[in-house]
């Protein structure tokens, strides 16, 4: 589906933030030894659509929302979640480490799409992608 609202990509936001929260509390009961790690990156996640809803809120208007700020296909962000039942420890470190990539790389680009037309947005999304790297470290040494 192609996003091209604020709207549309804060609606966007929420869902993968929280689709990523739920995969990380899996993680933790899944993996008691990275539970704290994962617990904490759930919260985190949830953080992260508040700030940037948030942001999105106190400047939004009728005139930027009647704009096209975004040109994202939801298709190329799509977060693969499931583990199966037998997902050994490094691999489910593994696809947690691909789906901080693909969330960093949604904020980059939604990032630099909007720079123009909004600057609170954006920044936010710059924040949380700086964020969200800092995670990769952490996921590395789990396993």
């Amino acid at each position: 589906m192609k996003i091209c609202t604020a709207s549309e990509t804060i609606s966007f936001v929420r869902e993968f933030e929280e689709k990523a929260a739920k995969f990380y509390e899996e993680l933790s009961r899944r993996y008691p030894e990275g539970e704290d790690v994962f617990l904490s990156f759930a919260q985190e996640n949830r953080k992260y659509f508040s700030q940037i809803q948030r942001a999105y809120y106190s400047v939004i208007t009728d005139a930027i929302e009647g704009c096209f700020a975004f040109d994202l296909e939801t298709d190329d962000y799509a977060l693969d979640t499931d583990l199966a039942g037998d997902t050994s420890y490094p691999n489910a470190v593994a696809k947690a480490l691909a789906l901080e990539e693909k969330i960093i790389e949604f904020y980059d680009v939604a990032a630099d799409q909007s720079m123009s037309l909004m600057a609170d947005v954006p920044r936010n999304f710059k924040i949380v992608a700086r964020k969200r790297k800092e995670r990769i470290p952490k996921l590395t040494s789990l396993v």
